[in-house]
């Protein structure tokens, strides 16, 4: 999944926290998301969900989002702010469950199912019942139907930002070529058979693959296959205005500007394990910039005391006043995100085909600004590779390009590197998202690739369609920052979708557009890998590959996520799955 908090996103050669002295707390929490998430049976999937401690219903949460959202359809959701108002919208036929009332303890159960999924041979075929009483925002009841109908649109061409999973699996084919499978979705009358989807009748789903997917549970978590109506679906216009199934639906939305979210009277508590309704209205503002909205919840008054932000974080100038006071502790959340931010360089322009230029990049690039902007320590760890550490495979040693020794980059060895070439004065188009933080890390790492003597033009980006811009095929951008968190704790939700020569497409997340023999050969053999361990000891041998011979991304930063709410908000915890405030615990105290 991408970061949307950081998006570009997201020196100081110590990892962890300093100055917030949780630097052991950190990496504990890291390594607990390493855990697998074990799969619940008919009861633990039954609602209403746990009451939260204290919690009363009514009131109104202020919402403050730096970016409005580009994305409300959930077969295009795939960025973390997004998936983040989504636990309010959008239900799937799992979810995760939080177990405890930190946030830090789930399971997956069943969510328009009633269970978590039942196999018998070992993953290849999936079946799942729908519950009594699921109803879309009209009214309308949720049957097989509008489930098979979800998951054949997202074979058309214009649902093309979500996750790719599922319809590789049913396809059986790795990268784009799962669209073959069936062109236009749905749309031309066209169906997918018996043999790869049935819907017997209107509460029964069976999924067919070729080869076994015991990970299914944890994918149709994702907000990317939670249900849309067959009856609702108006293509491309769902984006913006989608029928929801959630306890919220949105009574108005103005692009880029506000959004406001009311009681979906549609939503039975009784059927849902995960969420609640204890607010009566969500009012979202777009445009707040970190340091507007932690200045808003730090001054407490009016509204502000009842706001809160999905996704923004503590600003890097107030992010370590806020971890050292202790007045702010019992408003305060914190804890390791999924993410690794990286510095992608883009292989289809033919100057970055040269291994010396990449190289050259590699030990140019400062890392020291981006981790600054973002404030420093508190809210990153400086990155080797690409697999972070709340991913099992993470290996806190390998630090192929130095960056851990040397974040302000090696511009004399890159210098050396681009003469060997012959490259010197290369031109390099740097896309950046247009944020303070953007402007600012961008400025300073353009500066870093310059003393090496690259010739650096930056362009910006707006932060709203950062994501779209970056994945279109023919962009301009040479090298351009993204964030990238695994789907569940597996690295086969990192490398596959990322670095995978067969996934490139039009929308798709090889933003590097790497197509490499061994690493698309490689994803093949670890994907059939049934034992956890040693798949992920062989995932692991693929980062190092990657970035060590490949060399089509420079990784950055390790996040972290600081965030802080009202006085009057109950409810506040962090959620290791959602990465940031759990939504749907929230109260007005």
């Amino acid at each position: 999944m991408l970061a949307a908090g950081a998006l570009v996103l997201t020196g100081c050669s110590e990892g962890g926290s300093k100055s917030g002295g949780n630097d052991k707390e950190q990496q504990e929490n890291a390594e607990r998301q390493q855990a697998a998430i074990k799969f619940g049976d008919e009861v633990a999937s039954k609602g209403p969900a746990a009451e939260v401690p204290g919690a009363k219903p009514g009131g109104t949460i202020s919402v403050l989002a730096r970016d409005s959202y580009a994305h409300l359809d959930p077969g295009q959701i795939y960025v973390q702010d997004e998936m983040a108002v989504s636990q309010l919208l959008h239900r799937g036929l799992t979810g995760y469950k939080a177990t405890s009332n930190d946030g830090s303890k789930h399971e997956v159960v069943g969510d328009l199912a009633t269970d978590s999924g039942t196999t018998t041979d070992g993953g290849k075929t999936w079946k799942y019942t729908l519950k009594d009483g699921i109803k879309f925002e009209d009214g309308s009841a949720i049957t097989s139907a509008d489930v098979r109908h979800t998951f054949e649109r997202q074979f058309a061409a214009f649902v093309n930002q979500g996750p790719p999973y599922i319809q590789q699996w049913l396809a059986d084919t790795p990268g784009a070529d799962y669209r073959k499978l069936l062109p236009d979705g749905p749309f031309k009358g066209k169906h997918l058979p018996d043999s790869i989807i049935e819907t017997p009748d209107d509460k029964t789903v069976v999924f067919k693959f070729k080869q076994p997917h015991a990970d299914l549970p944890y994918a149709l978590a994702m907000t990317g296959y939670a249900i849309v109506s067959e009856k609702g679906d108006t293509k491309e216009k769902y984006d913006k205005k989608p029928v929801v199934t959630g306890p919220y639906k949105i009574q108005e939305f103005k692009s880029g500007k506000s959004m406001v979210l009311v009681k979906n009277e549609n939503w039975d508590p009784a059927t849902d394990p995960l969420r609640h309704q204890y607010v009566d209205k969500f009012n979202i503002t777009f445009n707040q910039q970190y340091e507007d909205s932690t200045k808003a919840l730090l001054a407490d008054s009016g509204t502000d005391q009842t706001g809160v932000s999905f996704s923004n974080q503590v600003d890097a100038g107030n992010l370590s006043k806020v971890l050292n006071d202790p007045k702010m502790k019992s408003r305060t959340v914190s804890g390791f995100q999924p993410y690794v931010g990286q510095m992608n360089i883009n292989l289809a322009h033919p100057e970055m085909k040269d291994i010396k230029v990449r190289q050259a990049i590699a030990y140019a690039l400062p890392v020291t600004p981006f981790v600054r902007a973002y404030g420093g320590t508190d809210a990153m760890e400086v990155a080797g590779g690409i697999i972070s550490p709340t991913v099992t495979g993470y290996d806190p040693a390998f630090d192929p390009w130095g960056k851990k020794k040397k974040p302000a980059g090696d511009p004399a060895k890159a210098k050396a590197l681009l003469e060997e070439a012959g490259k010197t004065g290369l031109k390099l188009t740097f896309g950046y998202i247009n944020t303070p933080e953007g402007q600012q890390y961008s400025t300073a790492m353009a500066a870093g690739l310059e003393k090496a003597g690259f010739d650096v033009q930056r362009q910006e980006i707006p932060a709203e369609t950062y994501y779209d811009q970056v994945s279109k095929l023919d962009n301009n951008y040479d090298i351009f920052h993204t964030a990238w968190g695994a789907d569940w704790p597996s690295a086969s939700t990192v490398i596959p979708p990322l670095y995978d020569g067969r996934a490139i497409a039009e929308g798709a997340q090889n933003y590097s557009q790497v197509n490499d023999s061994k690493v698309n050969s490689e994803i093949d053999r670890i994907n059939k890998i049934t034992d956890p361990a040693k798949a992920s000891a062989e995932w692991g041998k693929l980062n190092e590959y990657l970035v060590k011979d490949v060399v089509n991304v420079v990784p950055t930063a390790y996040y972290k996520q600081t965030q802080i709410a009202g006085t009057k908000v109950g409810g506040l915890v962090y959620d290791d799955i959602i990465a940031g405030v759990d939504p749907r615990r929230l109260y007005v105290k």
